[in-house]
């Protein structure tokens, strides 16, 4: 693991936060501390893992550079989807159009911030594979203990969007002890009935003829308009958007897009034992529904919520509604823990 890009290494003391033995209780001590702080200087580092032989790039953001000896900050972790790398997915810059960076939005919110390109993604090296969603938990894998270390928690927060949001839930399947509350945005569950779902699988041979897809700027711009509601977009986004992604290549792995054609399900929602908050566009082409409450209705723990974002089609992070999705984020992070019997 390379050096991150603060003055010197950060050693700070664990602290145990989550004691209660129910995985929901305890989970607010790690997220009801967080005061908002709109006017604070963000400060950002980048750190290197590996995975094997492949090194994973990491990208961390929060209010003000660590400190030693002060409290840890709790940890959210975004994980990125299909066809964009990290940075664009969740630090996005669109000059003079708002804030669409989601690492900023929560940084200022009270977090300590962190996002990774996936094997083959952006500024990570590629093992070759196809990265697909059993990959992508490998990934998690490596990354969280460079997390944890740096901070000084022993969970983390977990987000994902689209594909991401399967690999955050099969990481949290895979190894439990490491999550405190799990966000899932534009989630697919078995994917029945979902149009871009369905599109894919009549896809299949041709995804599977390679471990890597075409990736161009009309496919980037199609995640905006392939639900039937380009309104919701800014088109000032989807151009910086395809700016910041096209120096990476127009070519990306295809390793999610077969498990979601053809693979699914992915995770057993009985398996997943944190608090879970459920999100989905109301216009979302990769779910239903029917798709996501099956899923949702058999979560273990009572701590869960299910929110449908309106004006809103699959990508909500990059959306002009994108608010709404802050303000959902925001108040399940800061729920208090229930009291124990």
């Amino acid at each position: 693991m390379h050096k991150p890009k603060h003055p010197e290494p950060l050693t700070l003391p664990r602290r145990t936060l989550l004691k209660a033995a129910g995985v929901g209780a305890g989970a607010g001590l790690l997220s009801g501390i967080v005061t908002p702080a709109s006017a604070a200087n963000i400060w950002s580092a980048e750190y290197w893992t590996n995975k094997g032989v492949v090194k994973l790039n990491l990208w961390r953001k929060r209010v003000g550079a660590p400190k030693r000896g002060e409290a840890a900050l709790p940890v959210v972790f975004l994980v990125h989807g299909s066809s964009n790398s990290a940075r664009s997915s969740y630090d996005l810059s669109v000059p003079g159009k708002g804030e669409y960076s989601l690492m900023n939005v929560l940084a200022r919110y009270g977090y300590d911030v962190w996002t990774m390109d996936h094997d083959g993604y952006g500024r990570s090296g590629s093992s070759g594979n196809n990265s697909d969603m059993a990959s992508g938990v490998e990934d998690l894998k490596a990354a969280i203990p460079v997390v944890l270390k740096e901070t000084g928690q022993q969970k983390a927060h977990f987000y994902g969007t689209s594909s991401g949001g399967i690999r955050a839930a099969a990481y949290a399947q895979a190894q439990p002890e490491y999550v405190g509350r799990l966000m899932l945005c534009a989630f697919t569950y078995k994917g029945n009935g979902a149009a871009e779902i369905e599109r894919r699988r009549k896809r299949i041979e041709e995804l599977r003829a390679s471990p890597r897809r075409k990736r161009d700027a009309a496919m980037i711009g199609s995640i905006f308009t392939r639900d039937g509601h380009p309104e919701y977009y800014d088109p000032a986004m989807t151009a910086a958007l395809i700016a910041d992604e096209m120096k990476f290549g127009d070519q990306i792995p295809s390793g999610t897009y077969i498990d979601m054609a053809a693979n699914l399900p992915i995770v057993d929602p009985k398996k997943i034992l944190s608090p879970v908050l459920m999100l989905r566009g109301q216009f979302d082409g990769n779910s239903t529904n029917d798709d996501l409450l099956d899923f949702y209705r058999q979560l273990p723990n009572g701590d869960r919520q299910f929110v449908i974002l309106p004006q809103t089609a699959h990508s909500a992070g990059y959306s002009k509604n994108r608010h709404l999705l802050y303000y959902a984020l925001r108040n399940f992070l800061a729920a208090p823990a229930p009291l124990s019997a």
